[in-house]
């Protein structure tokens, strides 16, 4: 397909790209903002669409995935670090530490202090962000049994904090 005829079939597409952009983002200034993103990679990387395929399929995915690299983008921007030494994950949008929460959390980290080192652990990894895999690598461990521990480590932690008044 000769450069012409493919400017102009992908532009052909716009009303539709509009539409299915606004049913993305349901919001028309980044709708028309992730088809003006949409052209610009369909344009850059022309050589790569095959000839005879469906240009539309083609523009649509391009869409879609634009619009996810975007959306996991803006999450990562909206998440900050806390500088204590759990480094926890808080999202910014969370409201500021009350005397009941903290109490709540300090509760809820003696409660995990309180199992087994064989639960404990992989529990504590899995909260700071370590993959299974990684667990069980670092504890030489079977995968299954990393997924199991943490699962139970789960079921006891809600089984203890049950009658916990939230």
């Amino acid at each position: 397909m000769k450069t012409v005829q493919f400017n102009t079939d992908l532009l052909a597409l716009e009303d539709s790209l509009i539409r299915f952009a606004y049913s993305l983002t349901s919001n028309e200034c980044d709708a028309k903002d992730l088809v003006q993103d949409t052209f610009l990679k369909a344009l850059v990387y022309r050589e790569q669409f095959e000839d005879n395929t469906n240009l539309r399929a083609w523009a649509f995915a391009i869409m879609r995935n634009t619009f996810i690299n975007n959306y996991r983008k803006n999450i990562k921007h909206a998440t900050t670090f806390d500088s204590s030494d759990n480094q926890f994950l808080i999202n910014s949008r969370q409201d500021e530490l009350t005397p009941e929460s903290s109490f709540s959390a300090n509760e809820i980290n003696s409660k995990i202090d309180s199992l087994d080192p064989e639960f404990r652990i992989p529990f504590k990894m899995h909260t700071s962000g370590y993959k299974y895999k990684e667990i069980a690598n670092s504890l030489n461990l079977k995968i299954g049994t990393v997924k199991s521990r943490i699962f139970f480590s789960r079921q006891k932690l809600m089984e203890g904090l049950k009658d916990y008044d939230r």
